[in-house]
């Protein structure tokens, strides 16, 4: 499965991980609270498919990285003593209304792993301001309440960053899991635009198929320095292992990416006072999968604070 940083879990394992459920059946029920799954009309003749559980606020909102569909938030691979159930998506819905979405040319994790069908499709490269307003035209039509915690995986929190910049009052806290930063652009110098490219083309066949998610990075990070976060509770999760690498990927920005990586998560976890560091021991990027119990406190964690500053 791949991430905002072109390196990859590996797509067969997908069909041996831990599902929360069997299927993406539409169920019953409103997403402004309870179980829900279904697509959302946003306007322009398209529709984003949404999926929400539990009772309570704010409404946690899990953002994945590029690539990615909602279906990461569902997956676990822990091993002992890590707890692997509940899920992320699961366990937040015990303490709080929780919400995953599909942005469109995104993976499903089925077997054998495919682009989602469930969103509509949309031209690419996608620019970071697109995607913050997809993401506010589908809480704001199916009637989501905010403010919201905002918790992401890798690119996604860009997103949720530009988000809380562009809509400050519906941002109540963060919580930035082995996410990017708008540092690494810097940090990776004149390597950058190789980056950028394996980030958008990590070489899977499904990046041939029409429609795959594409970003435009160096564009979102300029989105990003040009507005300034609002003030907010903040965690920042970090992985300890080496990235997996996808086949074929240049050693040098393999490297590179090592490298420079601790300096993005340090760069984040300045953003706000008094912000939790978490490091997932012995976990890999994808950390919501390898620890989805550390993740979930987390999230619980953030969610109390922003509860008591309101």
């Amino acid at each position: 499965m791949w991430a905002a940083t072109v390196l990859l879990l590996g797509v067969a394992a997908a069909s041996s991980l831990a599902w929360s459920s069997t299927s993406a059946r539409e169920t019953a029920g409103s997403p402004k609270h309870g179980n829900f799954a279904g697509k959302i009309k946003i306007g322009g003749g398209r529709t984003l498919y949404l999926q929400c559980a539990g009772r309570g606020r704010p409404t946690v909102i899990l953002e994945s990285g590029v690539h990615d569909s909602s279906d990461v938030w569902k997956l676990s691979d822990a091993k002992p003593p890590v707890v692997g159930s509940p899920t992320v998506f699961r366990g937040v819905a015990r303490f709080t209304h929780v919400c995953i979405y599909d942005r469109p040319g995104t993976i499903r994790y089925t077997n054998p792993p495919a682009l989602t069908t469930r969103s509509s499709p949309v031209p690419m490269p996608r620019t970071l301001q697109s995607m913050a307003a997809d993401l506010h035209a589908l809480l704001h039509k199916a009637g989501v309440p905010g403010p919201y915690l905002l918790a992401a995986h890798s690119y996604g929190g860009l997103i949720v960053r530009y988000y809380a910049q562009k809509y400050p009052r519906e941002a109540a806290g963060m919580v930035l899991v082995d996410a990017l930063g708008t540092n690494i652009k810097r940090l990776f110098g004149r390597d950058w635009p190789r980056y950028e490219h394996l980030l958008n083309f990590p070489g899977t066949p499904l990046e041939n198929e029409p429609g795959w998610e594409t970003v435009d990075a160096t564009g979102a990070i300029k989105a990003i320095n040009n507005a300034k976060l609002p003030r907010m509770p903040l965690a920042v999760i970090s992985k300890t292992k080496q990235f997996s690498t996808a086949p074929g990927t240049p050693k040098d920005l393999a490297s590179k990416l090592e490298e420079v990586w601790p300096k993005v998560q340090s760069a984040l976890v300045n953003l706000e006072p008094a912000t939790p560091h978490i490091f997932a021991t012995g976990s890999d990027h994808y950390v919501q999968i390898n620890d989805p119990d550390l993740t979930i406190s987390t999230i619980k964690l953030i969610l109390d604070r922003a509860r008591h500053s309101r």
